[in-house]
């Protein structure tokens, strides 16, 4: 079979130019046939088809054509059969939708499914009998009934043939419906007498190749005179019905007249084309009334012809059509079908990004099948027509997740009659996040307190920062700023949890030394790019009372003494001096208090509790001493508190000389006894150092002593000690009772000579040959060779 292409385009706004490709194939073509490749007709990449989740969309019809997605074809998935698909409506097409995703693209595609001669003519009867007076007179008509060829085209009912045919000729009538009206014709009279029973028979042939038919037999049964046959008072009769009319509704009546007499006048009618549908819907009564018997469907055929015909009781007949038009009344809603939609969007996404989208269709007609569709309100979406019976879901302004994160958007369809009909379909779309908000921290600025002489690692307070994306968008970090303080980084004095933002202090503060530092912390999303805001942290160190006051008055020092001077004549309150104080610490910690701790007179002297006056509280006498000695202690408010003291010597007296006198001999003596202390302890000391080293080295020496006994006296290998051939026996017995070693040392520069005497040797006994005898001799001239002043020789000598 031969497969044709065609293809054309057309432009339907959505994402880009859509295209539209049109096939014909044949019908009854095997499962798996190729369609055509659509990859290649679309322009379109086989790889696009498979990422794009390509697929077909037919709606509520069945799918015949399959999409492979792998080579890019459209194949035969079920057998197509045209007469069962479309009847007799031409052109039969296929129509559906190729719909590509990421991003939605729609391609409509039509397949013109081509007609082939496999349907013979049928007659609904086998048989037909019919029963015509002898008189009949030459002319006179008998419809006969059509065949049925569910076929189109030149593969449809072509032509009939008679046979035999020596007394009646076929008249085709053509119709507008495309068929042919059929009557037998009477070309010679009849004669009963002659032939009272003839049989014919109606052949129905069809064009296709090869060429099919269908048969009926015809039986004639002659009778006596009737010579008048039933006349229609019109050829056609044109009639109306709602498609919503109940059965017996009365539609048209027909009327026929028959100029006869008694039964030959009485006429009957039928429906002549009694076959398929129009029996179905349709029937005629006898009074030629034609009635509803059925209910008809304005989508599934507009109009009826119905071929009445009227016989009397002769045989005699004649036919009419009438044709019914079929009113649409607004039975359907409109169809709603989605042919691609997205389950969720990103919160990033242009205006105007296709969501979703759908045929819609309503088989009414006029405003029946007028369609507007809308979606509900306060939603950031619009839907727009992209071609009659296409439409669009995008968006019509920007999306924000953290505004709404789902959308159920509902499409409704209503058409255009009366009452109207509607239709919806609810669709959920997720918004899908992105990092687009930064994380913001609960307070615009921290402060926070911390008490010096902190414990290093303590916490302090908490950042807290939050993010109104979601997942990993709003997972926060925190980060410590670089910054410094007095020049030293940040991250010395505290540290940031990441995670948690807590805020430890890194080393212990003192108040002292800084009372406040500020630094920034970052917060930073886990984004992609990641976002990220700051907050200014201000730490204040909060005192302690870690600080004793510090006396600055009088001085304390430790070579001389300073006296303040009271002379006798002093009366009640004179101020004899004021001890000043200071606290480096703040607050209550650094305010002080002086109390009189010591005195050497109490009666005489008092102190100022806030201020540290001295003051006498009574009139000096003569009887007072000349020395006095006061100790001041000041102390702080802190908790616990803190103290320090100082020693005020007072001199009682009207002349210095006197004071003098008195402060000078109190010096000398205690310089004394301070210096004669300090020799004691440090001729006890070095005599202590000097009996315990030389009771160390006389240890040392008696260890080392005997362990040279030891390794001597008690081995027991023998020792057999080397001597040089000079040495001889001066006793001449052949033994060495003692051995003694030295070494004599002469230089160039120097007469003198060194003698280094070893110890006494072992027991151990040398045994020497008589051939030694010349020993001694050598060892004199030896000793002549030594004698000379500036011989630069080095000698070491044995002797026994």
């Amino acid at each position: 079979m031969k497969r044709q292409v065609l293809c054309f385009l057309c432009v339907v706004s959505l994402r880009a130019a859509l295209a539209q490709v049109s096939y014909s194939i044949p019908e009854e073509m095997p499962k798996g046939s190729l369609v055509g490749n659509i990859a290649q007709d679309l322009g379109v990449d086989v790889r696009r088809l498979q990422s794009g989740r390509a697929r077909i969309h037919t709606g509520d019809s069945a799918e015949y054509i399959h999409l492979n997605k792998e080579k890019g074809l459209l194949v035969i998935q079920e057998k197509i059969d045209r007469e069962a698909l479309c009847g007799h409506t031409t052109p039969c097409a296929l129509h559906f939708q190729i719909a590509l995703e990421n991003p939605i693209e729609i391609f409509p595609i039509t397949v013109e499914v081509i007609d082939i001669n496999d349907n013979s003519p049928v007659f609904k009867k086998e048989e037909r009998k019919f029963e015509i007076s002898e008189s009949a007179v030459i002319g006179s008509k008998f419809m006969l009934e059509k065949a049925i060829d569910a076929d189109i085209g030149v593969n449809g009912l072509q032509s009939y043939t008679l046979k035999p045919n020596d007394n009646f000729i076929l008249k085709l009538h053509g119709q507008s419906d495309g068929g042919k009206k059929v009557e037998m014709i009477l070309q010679k009279p009849l004669d009963r007498e002659k032939q009272e029973i003839a049989s014919l028979l109606l052949t129905a042939v069809d064009g296709g190749e090869p060429q099919r038919s269908g048969t009926m037999q015809i039986h004639i049964t002659v009778l006596d005179a009737n010579d008048n046959a039933p006349v229609f008072t019109q050829s056609v009769y044109k009639a109306s019905v709602k498609e919503n009319a109940l059965k017996g509704t009365q539609i048209t009546k027909v009327s026929a007249s028959d100029a006869d007499k008694g039964s030959n006048g009485e006429v009957s009618y039928v429906i002549a084309n009694n076959m398929g549908s129009i029996s179905a819907f349709f029937d005629i009564t006898e009074e030629g009334e034609i009635i509803m018997n059925g209910l008809v469907d304005y989508e599934k055929s507009k109009r009826y012809e119905i071929d009445v015909e009227a016989v009397d009781q002769g045989g005699l007949s004649d036919s009419c059509k009438v044709i019914i038009d079929i009113g649409d009344i607004n039975d359907n809603s409109p169809i709603i079908n989605i042919i691609s939609s997205s389950n969720s969007v990103g919160e990033d996404s242009h205006t105007g990004t296709v969501i979703a989208v759908m045929s819609v269709h309503d088989p009414d007609s006029e405003e029946n099948g007028k369609v507007q569709c809308t979606i509900n309100k306060n939603v950031p979406f619009t839907i727009t027509s992209t071609s009659s019976s296409f439409y669009s879901l995008v968006t019509d302004s920007e999306l924000d997740r953290e505004l709404s994160s789902e959308y159920n958007i509902t499409v409704t369809c209503s058409d255009e009659g009366v009452p109207s009909l509607s239709s919806s379909v609810t669709l959920t779309l997720q918004i899908s996040d992105v990092n687009d908000n930064a994380p913001v921290f609960e307070r615009s600025s921290y402060e926070a307190y911390i008490v010096e002489n902190n414990t290093p690692g303590l916490s302090i307070f908490t950042v807290k920062a939050t993010d109104a994306d979601w997942n990993q968008n709003a997972r926060v970090s925190y980060i410590l700023e670089d910054s410094s303080v007095n020049g030293v980084p940040v991250s010395s004095y505290v540290s940031v949890s990441a995670d948690s933002g807590v805020i430890h202090a890194v080393r212990s503060l003192d108040y002292e030394h800084i009372k406040d530092f500020h630094f920034r912390v970052k917060a930073q999303d886990g984004g992609s790019p990641p976002l990220s805001s700051n907050v200014t942290v201000k730490i204040l160190i909060q005192d302690q009372n870690d600080n004793p006051p510090q006396v600055l008055y009088p001085v304390q020092t430790g070579g001389s003494v300073v006296a303040e001077m009271v002379p006798r004549s002093a009366d009640v309150g004179y101020l004899v001096t004021k001890v000043v104080a200071v606290d480096v610490d703040s607050g209550q910690n650094a305010w002080l208090s002086y109390k009189l701790q010591k005195a050497t007179d109490r009666a005489l002297f008092e102190v100022g509790l806030q201020n540290g006056e001295i003051r006498t509280i009574r009139q000096v006498s003569d009887k007072d001493a000349v020395k006095q000695r006061l100790t001041v202690i000041v102390e702080d408010n802190g908790q616990p508190s803190r103290s320090a003291t100082v020693i005020v010597n007072v001199a009682v007296a009207d002349s210095f000389p006197e004071v003098l006198s008195e402060f000078t001999d109190f010096t000398h003596d205690k310089e004394y006894k301070d210096n004669l202390t300090f020799y004691l302890v440090l001729a006890l000391a070095v005599v202590s150092f000097l009996f315990i080293t030389c009771l160390v080295v006389i240890i040392s020496v008696k260890i080392y002593r005997w362990r040279q006994s030891r390794i001597l006296y008690q081995s027991k290998l023998p020792v057999i000690p080397y001597y040089p051939p000079r040495y001889s026996d001066t006793l001449g017995t052949g033994t060495l009772p003692h051995v003694y070693n030295y070494e004599v040392c002469r230089t160039t520069d120097s007469r003198k000579s060194d003698c280094k005497f070893g110890r006494a040797g072992s027991q151990n006994v040398l045994i020497m040959e008589p051939s030694s005898t010349g020993t001694m001799q050598r060892i004199q001239s030896d000793r002549n060779i030594l004698d000379e002043p500036d011989s630069p020789l080095e000698v070491r000598k044995h002797f026994l």
